[in-house]
């Protein structure tokens, strides 16, 4: 991990854990695995403290351990994970729109707990779906868990090791840590246990009436659903599949933008197919016929078989070549070429960031050169029909920030200037990696902007909540309008506005922070992929 990657790491472990756990996440970053007793000393943490930090790091998936064949146990920090942590709101919003807010609080609260079993996810989601329900319903047991099983069935959510017993977990030296007991099949990851789930949503009650309420009825509210053969078994979210929704979803949107939104749903229906039988990592979806995929267009889609085999031929002879064929059988067999898809989505990207840095004129020379591969500057001057004082300012522009690199050819072994060939070119998986690095370091200098503009404001940040908390109590006991309106008062205008500020400012970042994060994931995709190739 470089240090760009371990700086926002650090940031993201503080922001979301406090700082001990971002103390004892950052020293095993930096220094890889450690036992127990060397992570306390290093960190001058006492033990305890560091038994408790590491806790919560293997409950959400951010450490892992093994046991050393000197008889300690060692701890390892799993350096993607810290990333993705980045990507939380992304899975939540994700959740929402395909689960509606059932499957977005199901999401919300196995990322909050890292892991969770199924009857207990189950009652504290319905819980808190029956608490903003208006009109008094409670939410049924049973249908948070229909949800939970459609999660499961399209894998955004999967089983996980068992977790160990709490005091070998904490790292007790010279103890074997109790084995996890892992699926044994891909099958079994995602099958939900048969359950026998009673019982609908609780409101929380005032303190009064919790009081007047019986012993047995405080007992019998604050009781768990019944479960069967649960024990055991935990959850956790499958980040690998909703990467992978994501990337659908990129390539759906670039075929809408390339042509239309007939061909984007064509798209979408292939994919749909695969996605449960294509593992993230292949280069091809399962080959579909033309037939097949007639039959799995969404209903309301009123396209003939004639129209529909056109596009299919559209789609495969397209440059991007998103769209391939396999066979003729079936009426023809076609597969999206998914690692084809990334490296286009990627160089689109990087076509755009040096649009945006240095111009269309240097986007043209880029693009050119990675059509071209390599060039000499004259020809570059002469494809791109730019003036050779401006090609050459803008190629050292460029090489100057490694957008593209410079080789050497001599005819003769003295290197000789005026027998050299100089070729420009552009390598996209360095630039990928190199851009890669400057968007984390975008993001850290993002969180760090908006610790800053929390902490400057500080006093007036908590002064606005305390004449909130007022109002709402206020409210709450039927005060008249004229009262509230003398507490809201106590915020000045300058204030207010000030206040008003600091919202836009938090906000302006937040989106800034999703939108880079939107070019990570392409990046990282297209880095992934081309190791998957090697």
């Amino acid at each position: 991990m470089t240090q760009v990657e371990a700086r926002l790491s650090s940031l993201l472990l503080q922001e979301h854990f406090g700082e001990i756990v971002d103390r004892v996440g950052t020293f095993l970053i930096r220094t890889g695995s450690q036992p127990l007793r060397v992570i306390a000393n290093d960190t001058g943490t006492s033990l305890d403290q560091v038994k408790k930090s590491l806790c919560v790091l293997i409950q959400h998936n951010l450490v892992t351990y093994q046991l050393h064949k000197r008889g300690f146990v060692e701890y390892t920090a799993q350096g993607d994970c810290y990333l993705r942590i980045l990507r939380y709101p992304r899975y939540i919003y994700t959740a929402k729109t395909l689960y509606g807010d059932t499957g977005e609080l199901i999401v919300e609260e196995l990322l909050l707990n890292g892991k969770m079993t199924l009857s207990v996810t189950v009652k504290k989601v319905a819980d808190r779906l029956t608490e903003t329900i208006e009109d008094g319903k409670n939410v049924e047991y049973s249908d948070v868990l229909a949800t939970f099983s459609q999660l499961a069935d399209t894998h955004f959510v999967q089983r996980c090791p068992a977790l160990p017993d709490s005091e070998e977990t904490s790292g007790t030296e010279g103890r074997r840590p109790q084995a996890p007991t892992l699926v044994t099949s891909e099958k079994d990851m995602f099958t939900v246990p048969k359950l026998t789930l009673i019982g609908r949503g609780k409101r929380r009650r005032s303190e009064d009436d919790d009081e007047g309420a019986s012993h047995s009825k405080r007992q019998k509210r604050d009781a768990g659903p019944e479960t069967s053969q649960d024990d055991g078994i935990y959850w956790q979210i499958n980040t690998e599949r909703f990467h992978q929704h994501f990337r659908d979803q990129a390539i759906i949107s670039a075929v809408s933008n390339k042509m239309d939104q007939t061909s984007s749903e064509i798209v979408r229906t292939m994919l749909r197919m695969s996605e449960i039988t294509t593992s993230s990592d292949e280069a091809y979806t399962q080959p579909l016929s033309s037939n097949e995929i007639f039959r799995s267009l969404p209903p309301g889609y009123n396209i003939s078989k004639q129209v529909l085999d056109q596009y299919l031929s559209l789609l495969a002879d397209d440059p991007l070549e998103f769209v391939g064929r396999s066979g003729d059988s079936g009426g023809g067999m076609f597969v999206i070429n998914l690692h084809k898809a990334v490296a286009s989505l990627a160089v689109s990207n990087l076509e755009s960031i040096v649009q945006e840095r240095f111009g269309s004129r240097c986007a043209r020379i880029f693009r050119l050169l990675l059509r071209k591969r390599h060039l000499e500057q004259k020809q570059v001057e002469d494809f791109a029909m730019i003036p050779a004082k401006e090609a050459k300012d803008m190629l050292y522009k460029m090489l100057s920030v490694n957008l593209v690199s410079l080789q050497e050819i001599p005819k003769t072994p003295d290197h000789a200037p005026s027998r050299t060939f100089y070729l420009y070119a552009v390598n996209p998986l360095p630039t990928a990696r190199m851009l890669l690095q400057r968007c984390y370091q975008t993001v850290a200098n993002l969180i760090e902007r908006r610790q800053y503009e929390t902490k400057e404001n500080k006093r007036l940040l908590e002064k606005s909540q305390r004449i909130e908390a007022i109002i709402a109590s206020m409210q709450a006991t039927g005060a008249e309008d004229t009262q509230l309106q003398e507490i809201e008062e106590m915020i000045t205008a300058p204030e207010r506005q000030q206040l008003e500020s600091l919202k836009r400012n938090v906000n302006k970042l937040d989106a800034s922070e999703i939108q880079v994060d939107e070019t990570i994931f392409i990046l990282e995709s297209y880095i992934n992929s081309t190791k998957a190739k090697t």
